[in-house]
């Protein structure tokens, strides 16, 4: 009779059990951390610095400007126009439909005027501004109500 030796090593069933318990585990971390939810909230986080380097740009130049914001000025040999503020309307180079704050860069906007995460171009950069008639600005990020995240809305600054 042959003498079997005792084999060492597990069974298949033991580690289809231990995969098992791994993948109830994994579930259940991307359940908690929600990618999707910090996708949104980080979008939304740049939304909001965005609406304040635009609404901080629009009032140093009203500031600069003995309280009003249209208007050439010239820096470095460049000279710049702003539009007037109104009625509500889009942000974007798109000067048909929307209204043209690229006169802020570079003097009160570093690099380029902000645009919007999911999507926002030069041509719109998916926020929009407006002036009412005492002269207060509000800038808003509407694509800041985020299906991901539940009761999120426009976000809106008013200066």
């Amino acid at each position: 009779m042959k003498n079997l030796k005792s084999n060492k090593g597990f069974t298949l069933i033991e580690i289809l059990i231990v995969i098992g318990i791994i993948a109830i585990l994994a579930a259940i971390v991307i359940v908690a951390i929600n990618p999707a939810k910090q996708f949104a909230q980080a979008r939304n986080t740049q939304r909001e610095s965005a609406v304040n380097t635009v609404l901080n740009a629009i009032g140093q130049r009203i500031a600069d400007n003995k309280g009003k914001f249209d208007g050439a000025f010239t820096v470095g040999g460049v000279t710049y126009t702003c539009p007037t503020l109104g009625a509500t309307k889009n942000i974007g180079t798109d000067v048909v439909v929307n209204i043209d704050l690229s006169c802020l860069v570079p003097t009160y906007i570093p690099t380029a005027v902000p645009l919007d995460p999911s999507g926002g171009t030069a041509a719109d950069t998916l926020y929009t501004v407006a002036q009412d008639g005492v002269g207060r600005v509000t800038a808003c990020a509407p694509k800041h109500a985020e299906a991901a995240i539940p009761d999120s809305a426009t976000f809106c600054v008013t200066r």
